[in-house]
């Protein structure tokens, strides 16, 4: 492979000495939070950090880190984190290894069998599931079987059932209601779904709730195998015999070690028992490869599936239940495993109390080469990149915290633990996370903290996209064009300033800090534009990844140029960038929908009430199998959203006198911002993203505090924005909704104050 560069020494010589061209021209203009002074000192800085990153260094550190299996508790899992420690400290960084002792259950007992129908060969089974990747000639690291963990999903509960099979499609919701009009019930039943639609610990979740008493979750081709393209080693794909491991704790309830909830995990924290832990799930679980599922699903007859219900096996897909019939037994050891959290800092010179932090996670469910270290790999380059500029004199304002994290495949377990072991301080110095998990190729996504939408935003607009050669926001915007659906969206995207940002909702280690600590967080990497159907398998590797995802690493360096320049802006600013009228026009848009929902509920229940009255579903196309009709519902009562108008208004008007007062600010080459005064008003910018978390957490899961964005508690990773109605609403439960439309006002109102504080004193600053 040719090297972009002759070395990192050369790039930065070169680029420390010739002018550096912004993709958009835009150098003259003072970066956000910068007076004109500064602003031309910071760019100069982030233009030499821009230039150290190598993509000869990316690739050797993730030769060495995937080249073994480094899951929680293996030795080359703590052999990785000593050896990230060793190099955050060969780069000048003050580093630590915290640790944490977690619940990690790995298993010791699987089975999986057809019983039903018999095996016409004689006795036993007629079909046993294999549960075997096959290691390839081609791919030197998919042949350490004796380190690799088995196919299993986490936090399953031990259990041995047999029972008829069901298939229910993805295993969501709106599945299972498919189901019930069917008149297909799954109780007593073993279900078996695919994967997609959801996080994977949805689907046990949803099954157990409808009466089933075990789960199988496979990887259908239509997502992820041969319709997609080529399999893997002939393509990126997954083979037929690749399985996706995984957790399925009940993360939408609390994340991290399910003994210690909303405690770090030391070693003398109290913990729960086993029994009384409730994100374990309440029924066995157990996930296979789309070779071992074709076998189970073939023995279904039954209803034929609806046409969204079929999958790229060459069968007619059946529901069932019978004449399939599966025996499922798994039993696990329940050990307590080692997590190593590697924490690294840069003190800072003037607001050493305010923190920028910065992760990754380390730990993979096999060699993750893809996921996790495509991203850490860049995060480690933009360590270095920082401690070369330490070396030429660069001083960062505030305190930098780079953390490579540990456990976050089993549950987010080293992010969500040093998160609630250090809950106080975080709350009182953290001013932002910004979070990367995993790495490709193509365009730039970002994801977060709408008071940091137009941040991120300009950093976009100041890292260069590597194919295009155009700025990596340039590229998103266009790309969100071509995938505009109407001409009004279009539009919107060609004349607004900023891309719109979508929100966070869980499935990576900004969890804990955005949901449960409310720190302003953001969530990093490039993607898009290599498919690949390896997640989770043995064949997530270095030989898949330098075949078939970013070759050359080109997108690495360039997510190590996004994440340093991010970092090092937030850090050096002299006032924190944080901007609220995105944010207003965010909240805005909520309340529209939370209102439309409503609507569209309220319509929904009258029509089908009307055809009750019609007799639109006493008529079916299998007699065998009458439809099932629905419930007569009351129709909803009107919801009151006046509070939430009026917040929103309030919030709209704040961040209005907010943009007056940062103008003013900003006058005569920005002045008043080296006024000693910033002190209070970067005070308030902290504290904004926490005011948006209550201390009583969302409706039966007080762990998750913040009241603009959470995990849905049906999808898991998919967000769910102002939950405490919106969930409330969808779940028709109108007196919550009433109660969610209060707090999500109040937490709007205080916001608004906040805001309006902060604007009164950055107008004084002088």
């Amino acid at each position: 492979m040719k090297r972009i560069f002759l070395s990192a020494v050369v790039a930065f010589l070169l680029f420390a000495l010739t002018p550096f061209a912004a993709p958009t021209g835009a150098d003259d203009l003072p970066l956000a939070g910068f007076s004109a002074a500064s602003s031309r000192a910071e760019r100069q800085w982030e233009e030499k950090l821009r230039a150290i990153p190598a993509p000869e260094n990316l690739r050797a550190y993730m030769q060495r880190l995937s080249a073994r299996p480094h899951h929680v508790g293996s030795p080359y899992d703590k052999d990785n984190a000593e050896w990230l420690a060793a190099k955050f400290k060969e780069f000048g960084w003050d580093t630590q290894i915290e640790q944490f002792d977690v619940l990690f259950p790995t298993p010791k007992e699987r089975v999986l069998e057809l019983v039903e129908p018999k095996n016409p060969k004689g006795a036993g089974p007629s079909f046993t599931a294999k549960w075997q990747e096959p290691a390839l000639a081609i791919d030197p690291t998919s042949n350490q079987q004796a380190e690799q963990l088995p196919i299993y999903n986490a936090y399953s509960i031990d259990g041995d059932v047999t029972a008829p099979l069901v298939y229910v499609n993805y295993g969501i919701p709106e599945d299972y209601e498919r189901l019930e009009r069917m008149g297909i019930s799954v109780k007593g039943a073993i279900v078996i779904a695919r994967y997609y639609h959801s996080w994977r610990g949805i689907k046990p979740k949803v099954a157990a709730e409808h009466g089933a008493i075990g789960c199988i979750i496979y990887s259908d081709p239509h997502e992820d195998g041969y319709v997609q393209g080529e399999v893997f080693p002939a393509g990126p794909m997954r083979p037929k015999d690749g399985a996706q491991r995984g957790s399925v704790e009940d993360m939408p309830l609390y994340p991290g070690d399910p003994l210690t909830p909303g405690v770090g995990a030391t070693k003398n924290a109290k913990r729960l028992d086993i029994k009384d832990a409730p994100t374990l799930t309440k029924i066995p679980v157990v996930p296979i490869s789309y070779a071992d599922a074709q076998p189970l699903l073939a023995s279904l007859t039954g209803p034929v599936a609806p046409d969204s219900w079929r999958g790229g096996l060459p069968i007619t897909y059946r529901i069932g239940p019978g004449p399939g019939k599966v025996h499922l037994k798994v039993k696990f050891n329940w050990d307590i495993k080692p997590v190593y959290d590697v924490i690294a800092k840069i003190p800072g010179s003037t607001r050493p109390e305010e923190w920028i932090v910065r992760g990754n996670h380390h730990d993979a469910w096999v060699n993750g080469a893809e996921d996790p270290l495509a991203g850490l790999v860049a995060e480690l380059e933009e360590a270095r990149a920082l401690g070369e500029l330490r070396k030429a004199g660069w001083k960062p304002s505030r305190t930098i915290v780079y953390a490579a994290w540990d456990g976050e495949e089993p549950g987010l377990l080293g992010s969500t633990e040093w998160v609630e072991e250090h809950g106080d301080e975080l709350r009182q110095h953290a001013v932002a996370y910004i979070n990367s998990d995993g790495n490709g190729r193509g365009y730039f996504e970002m994801i977060g903290s709408h008071t940091l939408e137009k941040f991120i935003n300009d950093v976009a607009r100041d890292v260069q996209d590597p194919e295009t050669k155009l700025s990596a926001w340039k590229r998103d915007q266009l790309h969100a064009l071509a995938g505009a659906a109407t001409p009004e969206k279009r539009k919107e995207i060609r004349q607004r300033a900023d891309l719109r940002i979508e929100a966070l909702g869980s499935g990576s280690d900004y969890t804990a800090f955005l949901d449960h600590a409310g720190i302003a967080s953001l969530n990093i990497g490039f993607g898009g534009e290599d498919e690949g159907g390896i997640y989770h398998s043995i064949y997530d590797d270095f030989y898949w990844f330098t075949h078939f995802s970013d070759t050359d690493f080109a997108y690495g360096r360039a997510l190590a140029q996004a994440g340093g320049t991010a970092v090092l802006r937030l850090a050096d600013a002299e006032l924190l960038p944080f901007e609220f009228g995105n944010f207003a026009d965010t909240m805005q848009t909520y309340v529209h929908e939370l209102k439309e929902l409503t609507h569209k509920t309220r319509e929904d229940i009258r029509e089908r009430n009307l055809q009750l009255e019609e007799g639109v579903f006493s008529a079916t196309n299998d007699p065998r199998r009458p439809l099932v009709p629905p419930a007569v519902e009351t129709v909803p009562p009107f919801l009151n959203f006046s509070p939430l108008d009026n917040a929103a208004e309030a919030l709209a008007r704040a961040a209005a006198d907010y943009r007056k007062a940062l103008a003013h600010a900003n006058e005569n080459g920005g002045a008043a911002l080296a006024s000693a005064s910033l002190a209070e008003v970067n005070r308030l910018l902290i504290e904004s993203e926490r005011r948006l978390a209550a201390p009583e957490g969302l409706p039966s899961r007080p762990w998750f505090k913040h009241q603009i964005y959470a995990p849905g508690f049906y999808t898991g990773y998919g967000v769910k924005t102002m939950p405490a109605v919106r969930e409330a609403i969808e779940l028709k439960n109108w007196k919550l909704a009433e109660q969610g439309i209060v707090t999500v006002a109040r937490v709007l109102e205080d916001e608004a104050a906040l805001i309006s504080s902060a604007a009164a004193q950055l107008a004084a600053a002088k």
